[in-house]
């Protein structure tokens, strides 16, 4: 085989073999195919597109590229949850110890932030002692006495992604469905879980900004886990505001344990119960999403997922005064509240405008060696619809540094669009897809 010919081909629009897609992924992985035949692979595939089959092969060979989780020593059928990222998307400290305490497994390995996305790593590093790295031995054993585990991701799960997300970085091809899919997909397929329920947000703060986008690329990842023999769930949900009011590290979990003891607010309840029903549904626990939901809401009531959350905390060497007390976490030094520049209804908040004042902050990522504070970010006031009042506090910002907090303030101001007519409020779950076609849940909205 040369990748002379496997370049032609895709350029006529030809269907590649499952051997010749597995001989392209070794190659570069390897470094026997320079970047700019695989540039020029990556653009015949952006202009001339890939089948179903052909996506999930290329998946399944760049999860074969590095380590493939072995978790057979779990017992159960295991479930995990992935997100395309969002601001203030905090849906994983919430579901995992619903599940978990239903009985579940929830084996989990979570990223950190880069760009205006936040991440779970991150997130929990800002309880006291956590460890997000256990041996793969304590993950096992984790999960099996607990029911549940969160950790970095290893170093060598699926390398041929990170080498040719980098290239498509810099070389125009990061929007192709086919790609997007096979990047997130082989990620996880690598994992090691029975059933995915992925979360595909869309909104301003997403990374497929239109509905459309979103539901093909959906369709596309649940067809890659169906072909790979993993039932897979889809659920698209809302990012055209962030998700609950909390935007940062430390300020995240404070909410999420609120919302575990019954206090938090409800598109952050609705959005993990939906996702966390879809994998009691994939693990055979419930035999609809209702009757999960059901279950769900009353782990929260009984008192039972928060104390999941504090067992799951401990056994990863957190302070568990934290789980039962959150006003322990440390705040940032300055509160400053931003207020509205005009009165009237909340008609737009550009979404990744609101995670950028973060990372400004210090609570996210320019470059993967940023050093982040997890004491910063941001309390939103005013969602979309709310009625606002000229000089009325939006958000309040918590900085240790003045001249971040102003740069923050800007932000914020940018991201919000105040006008006299109250808007229709976006549903906070758009549709749910399966192996067997998409539920359209707008019309409940």
């Amino acid at each position: 085989m040369r990748m002379y010919d496997l370049i032609n081909k895709k350029k006529n629009k030809e269907e590649l073999t499952k051997e010749e897609i597995e001989f392209i992924v070794k190659g570069y992985t390897k470094g026997e195919i320079p970047d700019y035949q695989m540039s020029a692979f990556l653009m015949a595939v952006c202009l001339n597109k890939m089948s179903h089959e052909e996506t999930a092969n290329l998946t399944i060979a760049m999860a074969q590229s590095g380590d493939m989780l072995d978790l057979k020593a779990i017992h159960g059928v295991k479930v995990d949850k992935h997100s395309t990222g969002g601001v203030g998307d905090k849906t994983s400290l919430v579901l995992s110890p619903m599940v978990a305490s239903l009985g579940v497994p929830v084996a989990k390995m979570s990223g950190r932030g880069l760009g205006h996305t936040g991440g779970t790593i991150d997130k929990l590093e800002s309880i006291p002692g956590f460890s997000t790295s256990l041996s793969p031995e304590q993950f096992i054993e984790n999960v099996n006495r607990i029911k549940m585990a969160i950790v970095g991701q290893t170093a060598n799960l699926a390398p041929a992604d990170k080498k040719i997300y980098a290239l498509r970085d810099v070389t125009a091809t990061v929007d192709n469905i086919s790609l997007i899919a096979s990047s997130i997909m082989s990620k996880k397929l690598a994992s090691g879980s029975d059933v995915i329920v992925l979360d595909v947000k869309t909104g301003s703060g997403a990374f497929m900004k239109k509905y459309e986008d979103s539901l093909a690329l959906a369709k596309e990842m649940v067809q890659i886990g169906t072909l790979a023999g993993r039932p897979t769930y889809a659920v698209i949900t809302d990012m055209n505001q962030p998700l609950g009011r909390a935007v940062g590290n430390a300020i995240e979990v404070k909410e999420a344990i609120e919302t575990l003891s019954g206090n938090g607010p409800e598109d952050l309840l609705e959005v993990s119960v939906t996702l966390a029903s879809y994998m009691l549904l994939g693990a055979g626990r419930v035999s609809t999403p209702e009757e999960g939901r059901a279950l769900l809401l009353e782990t929260i009531k009984n008192g039972s997922a928060l104390d999941k959350f504090a067992e799951f905390v401990s056994a990863q060497g957190g302070d568990i005064a934290f789980v039962y007390n959150p006003q322990l976490f440390k705040t940032a030094s300055i509160r400053y509240e931003v207020k509205a520049p005009k009165g009237g209804y909340v008609q737009e908040i550009k979404t990744d405008e609101v995670g950028m004042a973060s990372v400004v902050l210090g609570g996210g990522r320019v470059t993967k060696d940023s050093v982040i504070d997890l004491s910063v970010g941001i309390i939103i006031h005013k969602k979309l619809g709310d009625k606002v009042t000229k000089n009325e506090p939006i958000a309040t910002l918590y900085a240790n540094d003045d001249e971040k907090r102003k740069e923050a303030e800007k932000r914020i101001l940018n991201a919000y669009v105040i006008g006299r007519a109250k808007p229709v409020k976006p549903p906070y779950i758009y549709s749910v897809v399966t192996k067997d076609g998409v539920t359209d849940l707008r019309q409940n909205h």
